[in-house]
């Protein structure tokens, strides 16, 4: 049996591109993620209940998307549908700053709610990029990479929350550029 290293190795070029996109992409998402909260309560004035309704809002989107977005992405090239959700990641730590309305917060959680957009179609490339005699193995490994390292980014919102929110929320949409443009460039797709 492969060890984790072995597998890492041996994983489609295609699929590290992917890997190297998805971690940055949850930097962008992680860094900020505890913290979404307290700046829509405090520097937004929303109410603990206001931001459930704002999170209600996100998870109906996120639903309603994957089921409309899986049966188009099956059809055509995946690429496009992953770079949409990492630009949606990346948009929402920018539209946050900005907005201090609820109307306009609104808008900013169906964003968020939109970063799902991609889901459905990574998930397809993850496993169509693995290695057919190893199929099980190369997605546990693709998971742990991405999470292993993704914990750390918790460490630096916490440290970037500290120093200033604001840029708790840039740093994080800095991650979300470069995790964007790279995929772009250097992502491949794969067809259904």
């Amino acid at each position: 049996m492969a060890t984790l290293p072995v597998i890492r190795r041996r994983m489609d070029g295609r699929l590290k591109n992917l890997l190297v996109s998805d971690i940055l992409i949850r930097f962008c998402e992680q860094i900020p993620y505890v913290f979404v909260v307290i700046w829509c309560m405090n520097e937004a004035n929303m109410s603990a209940g206001q931001f459930g309704i704002l999170t209600a809002i996100e998870m109906t989107v996120a639903a309603l998307i994957y089921i409309l977005v899986a049966r188009f992405s099956d059809r055509t090239e995946r690429k496009p549908f992953v770079a949409i959700a990492f630009f949606f990641f990346t948009l929402f730590p920018v539209l946050l700053f900005f907005i201090k309305s609820w109307a306009m917060l609104m808008i900013a959680f169906i964003v968020r709610g939109l970063k799902e957009f991609g889901e459905p179609t990574r998930k397809a490339m993850i496993v169509e990029l693995s290695s057919p005699q190893a199929q099980a193995c190369t997605v546990g490994v693709y998971y742990f990479t991405r999470d292993f390292a993704i914990a750390f980014a918790a460490f630096l919102g916490g440290w970037l929350w500290h120093v200033s929110p604001a840029l708790n929320l840039w740093a994080a949409a800095g991650f979300g550029v470069i995790g964007t443009v790279m995929f772009m460039i250097f992502g491949k797709g794969t067809k259904s």
